[in-house]
């Protein structure tokens, strides 16, 4: 069974898109398919098959590929020139449940928006692309998904030649903050309130006829909720510009992104990002400044002092987000603003002690209130602070009617034993370039059960070797 096309984009936004066909391998390699979520789009097709219409050069029945026009803020500098240089919106599709997806095709060759580059992806960026969307998924983030990975014969000049590959992304919308920068900037009106019809229709029904400043609220609050998440499980994006930033807040557009290893607040993952602009303890106020440059660009439909009214719940916003994932994560039940201080308080230790961000949390669920000694008290070299720290925390687990027993169940639920390290990602690159896809495939399936203990795999969730540690990443793609 093939997909089902609706491609309402095409029809409705003419102006801010060009239409072309993708520029696919002659020899098309399929290297990763996301069987679950090629079940829930119905698409039922052998390998071969697959590969021939996501990297080959098979056209897709029913696809009306198209590369978007858009703009956006480039490390805080406005750029009118962006779009979809080199990925192709191929159409949009219904899954079994009724809900709306773009498959997007990264890698497709240059389009009109391509300035000067050659319209391809390599292999590397694309693996790294495809399993930080399921990586993310799986530990519950709000993101894009990611559903094949298709490796092709050409070569590609970066900073050496590597190896050609396409990856299909899934996206509940393509929509970007920069979309309606563009039809702002261009004064396309029209175009600026159809596309917010357009994310509302399609997305959030319960705003039809409603203000549209309500628009912006929700916007707002998902943005918010995304950053929580980041900052919650230790995740630097890299390139925050309000092109790569989803209107729905999912996590979008992945790069030079990383993991935090140790616990370094300022830890910056883009080696481009020479003034640190995009950093770890940054993000909640980059993504603040991107939800005013999207502000501006509403501004022709939303009064001013709503606008603002809008933007000053996205901190409130985020703090109640991130306090509710963090207590979580701590194993509090009926988390309140009184817990902050004994969060704040850990991090300050993971921070001094250089700690391992994921396995201090993963540890913490051995705590037993009968015991005042916590054993992950031998992972740290103060450990008057640490035990003057879980004095504290044992106290507030006191507070709560679940046991020991049922307190880790459900701790080792939201912490996970498995993250993509910029390291393991890396090994897996490096053997698939080499021809060798198994370590790719055991990475992928091991990140799909982040929070249980896989047999066999316990190298996969000790902390990093030190040529592994908080690795920088190019941009380079």
């Amino acid at each position: 069974m093939a997909l089902t096309f609706d491609n309402r984009f095409a029809r409705d936004f003419p102006r801010i898109y060009s239409a072309q066909p993708p520029a696919g391998f002659e020899q098309p390699e399929l290297l990763l398919l996301n069987t679950e979520l090629a079940a829930q789009f119905g698409l039922d097709a052998d390998n071969a098959q697959i590969a021939r219409w996501f990297g080959g050069p098979e056209a897709i029945p029913g696809a009306a590929p198209l590369a978007q026009k858009y703009a956006g803020h480039q490390f805080g500098v406005y750029n009118p020139a962006l779009g979809d240089g080199r990925g192709l919106l191929l159409g949009e599709i219904k899954d079994t449940q009724g809900q709306f997806w773009d498959l997007h095709l990264k890698g497709a060759g240059p389009t009109p928006y391509a300035r000067g580059g050659d319209g391809r992806a390599v292999l590397r960026s694309s693996i790294r692309e495809f399993l930080a969307s399921e990586a993310l998924y799986h530990l519950g983030f709000p993101t894009t998904r990611a559903l094949c990975l298709v490796a092709g014969e050409l070569p590609v000049q970066r900073e050496t030649v590597e190896r050609s590959a396409m990856v299909t992304r899934a996206a509940r919308s393509h929509i970007r903050f920069g979309h309606f920068e563009h039809c702002f900037h261009r004064g396309l009106g029209s175009e600026l309130i159809a596309l917010k019809e357009y994310v509302v229709e399609r997305h959030w029904p319960d705003l039809q006829g409603q203000p549209h400043k309500l628009f912006f609220e929700r916007v707002v609050h998902k943005t918010a909720q995304m950053i929580a998440y980041w900052q919650a499980y230790g995740f630097a994006h890299g390139v925050m510009n309000t092109d790569n930033f989803s209107i729905l807040g999912d996590t979008f557009d992945f790069g030079p992104y990383g993991f935090l290893d140790d616990y370094q607040p300022g830890f910056v993952c883009n080696h481009s990002d020479y003034n640190g602009r995009y950093a770890f303890d940054a993000q909640p106020s980059i993504a603040l400044w991107n939800l005013n440059c999207l502000a501006m660009a509403l501004s022709p439909m939303i009064e001013s002092d709503d606008l603002v009214a809008a933007l000053k719940q996205f901190q409130p916003a985020l703090a109640g987000h991130y306090l509710k994932l963090m207590g979580k994560r701590l194993g509090l039940e009926q988390v309140g603003k009184d817990d902050a201080e004994l969060i704040n308080s850990f991090l300050a230790l993971l921070a001094d002690e250089r700690q391992d961000y994921s396995l201090a949390f993963r540890w913490l669920s051995d705590a037993e209130r009968a015991n005042t000694l916590i054993p992950c008290r031998d992972h740290y070299l103060d450990r008057a602070r640490f035990d003057a720290w879980a004095a504290q925390y044992l106290k507030r687990l006191n507070r709560q009617d679940s046991d020991d027993s049922a307190r880790k169940q459900a701790m080792d639920a939201v912490n996970p034993l498995y993250v993509l390290r910029n390291y393991l990602a890396q090994n897996a690159i490096a053997a698939s370039e080499q021809g060798d896809h198994s370590e790719l495939n055991r990475l992928y399936s091991l990140l799909k059960t982040p929070f249980t203990q896989q047999p066999g795999m316990d190298d996969y969730a000790k902390r990093p070797p030190d040529w592994g540690r908080h690795l920088e990443v190019s941009c380079s793609s």
